[in-house]
């Protein structure tokens, strides 16, 4: 089967969202898809067909302090607000198309890391009620600016904490041939968190959760040379921007949010030949 992995990368995430909008726009569809944090958040709308979904809302909301803003971290314990952004705007304001997604024979997964056991949790969504925007919601929980996300029995957040890249994970679940798309230029290499100190205070109850944050430079990495591997063993095709982007993590200028979107498309475009090729299509 065909895959998609998607990682995150907050709203370098906007990138992977052009180069979906521009898979879709030639036809090239995936079996499946497994998206971490905001490859999860972005990622859905492939699966519902709403191309140009993700940059419209993120630009239109930009500057509402209900979507994202220190206000929201302050008043509600979560930057990005869980009732607004993630249930208000996809069901009342931006709508997302619960039907078309249900509909899709698109498999669709999202990564959450475990903070009892640090580990990752995969789930497959064949559905986006309410519990699956939550997961959706879990999957792209920053540290420090978002609650807990309580599920299933689990406590949850960031998937990239645990597994970032999730290709490895795909293979296994039978996804042999797969599209990566990263968020970071080649070369790139995640260093040791600064914030470690801060994270074994916030997060003291939960020893497993702050060693994988510890050990979260180590894995990316690692997962950067397996995925490089397996591109040159031709199961993995990848698609990066050429630069650093030019976006932090959070932005709230709708133009810097449109020149990363481009930037994706313009990628995914230059690709699109190989993709197809790639994923045996005509």
């Amino acid at each position: 089967m065909n895959g998609l992995v998607l990682e995150g990368g907050a709203m370098r995430g906007l990138f992977s969202a052009g180069v979906i909008d521009e898979m879709m726009a030639a036809g090239v569809l995936p079996d499946g898809i497994i998206g971490v944090s905001a490859g999860a958040a972005f990622g859905c709308n492939m699966k519902s067909g709403q191309q140009g979904r993700a940059i419209r809302y993120n630009k239109r909301f930009a500057r509402d302090s209900r979507y994202c803003s220190v206000r929201s971290l302050l008043f509600t314990g979560d930057l990005f607000g869980a009732a607004y952004a993630y249930h208000y705007v996809p069901e009342h304001l931006d709508i997302f198309d619960k039907q078309a997604f249900q509909q899709s024979p698109m498999a669709y997964y999202v990564v959450c890391t475990d903070v009892e056991t640090g580990e990752a949790v995969y789930r497959q969504l064949t559905r986006v009620d309410y519990d699956g925007l939550e997961w959706m919601r879990a999957s792209a929980s920053m540290p420090l600016c978002s609650r807990i996300v309580r599920l299933d029995g689990r406590k949850l957040l960031d998937g990239g904490v645990a597994d970032s890249i999730p290709l490895r994970a795909f293979q296994q679940m039978g996804y042999r041939r797969n599209i990566v798309v990263l968020t970071q230029p080649e070369g790139y290499r995640k260093r040791k968190l600064g914030l470690l100190p801060l994270m074994r205070v916030a997060y003291r109850r939960y020893p497993a959760f702050v060693e994988a944050m510890a050990r979260r430079h180590e894995m990316y990495n690692a997962q950067l040379d397996y995925v490089a591997a397996e591109e040159q063993a031709g199961r993995a095709l990848v698609v990066r921007p050429p630069q650093a982007l030019p976006i932090g993590h959070i932005s709230h200028d709708p133009d810097e949010m449109e020149r990363v979107y481009q930037i994706g498309r313009d990628t995914g475009r230059q690709k699109i030949a190989e993709m197809k090729q790639f994923f045996n299509l005509r």
